[in-house]
């Protein structure tokens, strides 16, 4: 299994800066992709940024140019720097790791979610 722990969250003036990281441990051989999500109230979740084993990144079209997702291999570890804030991303940011783990010398497929930080940025 693979477990998340998400930081950086937080309260911000609207045109402020914040940076996520959520790391990744657990039995894992390989991760291949990795996202954030956000969920606002009263609001399907939605793809905010994914990055692949690649380095391949693809963005929300609301979020483009002002967020950048990167990720470190050696800790496991996604980031999202968040610049130029708006009010509308106000959410609850969810991390997504997409990984293959071994158990017993069994290779599967792991889908994680992290338990979500708060980004609430005021007008």
């Amino acid at each position: 299994q693979v477990q998340l722990v998400e930081s950086g969250g937080g309260l911000v003036q609207a045109g402020g800066s914040l940076r996520l990281s959520c790391a990744a441990s657990g039995s894992i051989f390989s991760i291949n992709a990795m996202g954030w999500y956000r969920q606002a109230p009263g609001k399907q979740r939605e793809l905010v940024a994914g990055i692949t084993s690649g380095g391949s990144t693809n963005y929300a079209d609301s979020v483009k140019g002002r967020f950048t997702i990167s990720r470190d291999n050696a800790k496991n570890t996604v980031y999202l720097q968040m610049n130029s804030l708006k009010p509308e991303d106000t959410a609850v940011y969810y991390c997504n790791v997409v990984a293959t783990i071994v158990r017993l010398s069994l290779q599967s497929k792991s889908d994680a979610w992290g338990q979500g930080t708060q980004v609430t940025v005021s007008s």
